[in-house]
This record gives structure tokens, sequence and C-alpha cells, in this order.
């Protein structure tokens, strides 16, 4: 059993393999829990795939590919934000016009330069193929993020849950709506280096779902759904070495796993203990009857 904890440690791509990907999945946890409360999955989805041509653009010209990306995530924002705030349209149809729109030009500037772009990477990440400078940025950006979301959490919390009730206590909704776009962005400019763009989607979902279906409290969703991304990530990395898969995605299944033991065995919500719950009342009530 040590032997299999140890070996993959020998190697230093695992090693920051490991660290970014516990890193960023424990950030992407803190956020989704956020995102799922409020209705905001499809922005993280529009976000994370509008970056695509950022990407692309940033390696065509040899510039940081978190300038790029950071550059078209804020751009999609901007842009979900005026289309929304301008016509009639409603935000999902605004959010989707946007993002579809901003992809498609990204895959469109690879289809003009597919020798220099190699779209497995950008689409699925490349987490075993992270330099030691790419470790210390994607855990730059994380800290930041985690240090905003521990200070305004209350804030966050008040506003996903109650806008109306925050905004008579003078705390602004549209400007923590922009604070919350803001580190969505950051956010997925972190994750997608590692597990790429479409992976990072589920990462700002399925912690934060699993967690939901876990507990009925924030403060202890905000424990639960860091500590099962963790906890997947670890698992995924470990899966995909000796299993020889794409780790990104082995990452994003085991907790896709978690999340359905969740939906099925959670304490409340679980289908199977609510199965198991309603049984004894039936049979009890189907004696009474035959009495």
């Amino acid at each position: 059993m040590l032997d299999l904890i140890f070996e993959p440690l020998q190697y230093g791509f695992m090693q920051r393999a490991l660290v970014v990907a516990v890193v960023t999945t424990v950030i992407c946890a803190l956020l989704s829990c956020w995102l799922v409360l409020i209705g905001w999955s499809l922005m993280g989805d529009a976000v994370s795939h509008a970056v695509l041509p950022g990407v692309v653009l940033a390696y065509l010209v040899g510039a940081p590919f978190t300038l790029g990306a950071l550059l078209f995530a804020g751009l999609a924002v901007a842009l979900i934000w005026l289309v929304r705030g301008t016509t009639k349209i409603k935000e999902d149809a605004a959010i989707g016009t946007v993002f579809t729109t901003l992809f498609a030009l990204g895959v469109v500037l690879i289809s003009k330069n597919p020798s220099q772009i190699d779209l497995h990477h950008v689409l699925f990440g490349n987490l075993l193929g992270l330099s030691q400078s790419d470790v210390w940025q994607i855990a730059g950006l994380a800290t930041a993020v985690f240090v905003v979301l521990v200070v305004k959490r209350r804030d966050l919390t008040l506003f996903a849950f109650d806008r109306v009730h925050a905004h008579a206590l003078g705390i602004p909704p549209a400007a923590l709506s922009a604070l919350l776009l803001a580190l969505l962005a950051i956010t997925i400019v972190s994750a997608v280096q590692a597990v790429g763009v479409i992976l990072v989607v589920a990462m700002l979902i399925i912690p934060g779902a699993t967690a939901y279906l876990l507990t009925d409290r924030m403060s202890r969703m905000l424990v639960i759904a860091p500590m099962l991304g963790a906890l997947g990530s670890v698992a995924g990395v470990y899966t995909s070495y000796y299993t020889d898969a794409a780790t990104g995605g082995v990452v994003v299944l085991t907790q896709a796993t978690l999340f359905a033991a969740a939906y099925l065995f959670a304490p409340r919500q679980g289908l199977v203990t609510a199965a198991l719950r309603r049984r004894p009342s039936r049979e009890g009530d189907s004696s009474l009857t035959v009495t």
C-alpha cells in the first residue's frame, strides 16, 4: 500500500500535478458553492469556453497564457452584462450567444493555425506537463481568489440568499455581482491550464452541487465542497497514473463519482436513503391496515 502511495511521488511532474490539482479544485469548489446557490452554473460554463480565443492568441503571439485567457474572460463577462442590460434578451440567451460566439472564434483561430496549437491541451488541459513557474502562477491566482472569498463570504452568502436584504443593509448587489464574476474569471484562468476549457466547467459545478446534497447550511457547505474537491483530485491523479488515462478527465470523473454517491446516499436527500426511510413506515401502515 505504501509503495502505491509513494511511487508516483518519485516524479516531479506527478508532484506538480498533485499540487495544482488540489489547489485548483479547492478554489473551484469554494466558488461553486455560491454559483450553485445563485444559479450561475451556466455563467461558469460560458466564461470557461469564452477564454479559448484568448488562449489561442496568446500561443500565436508568444504572450503569457494567463494574460490572453484573462482578457477574454473579462471580455465575455462585459459582453454578457452589456447584452443583458441593453436589450430585452434574458440572461441565459445572452450567455449562450456570447460564449458560443467567442468559442467559435477560438475554433476558427485554431483551424487557421493547426500546426502551432495543440487543441487537445487547450480543451482538456495538460496537468502532467506543467512547469514550476506554472505551479507558482496558478497558486498565486488561487490564493488571491481564496483570500477575497474568505473576507467577503458573509456578504456573498447574503447576496446569494436575499439580494433585497443585502441592499437594505447597504451592501450593493451590483458590486457583489461584479466581484463574483471577476473571481470567476480569475479562477477559470488558473484552472484552465490544469484541466482545460471543457473540464473546468465540471470543477466549478460538481463540488458545490455535491455539498448541497449533503448539507443545508452554508457554513458546512463551504467546508465540505473543498474537502470533496481535494479528495477527488488526489484520487483522480493517482488513478490516472496507474491506469494511464487522461488526468484531467479522471479527476472530473472521480468528482462525479462522489456526486453520484451523495445523490444516492446523502443522509436527507439521497434516493436510496429516502427509500429506506419510507420502507419501514409503509410496512407499519400495511400491518395496521390488516389488523
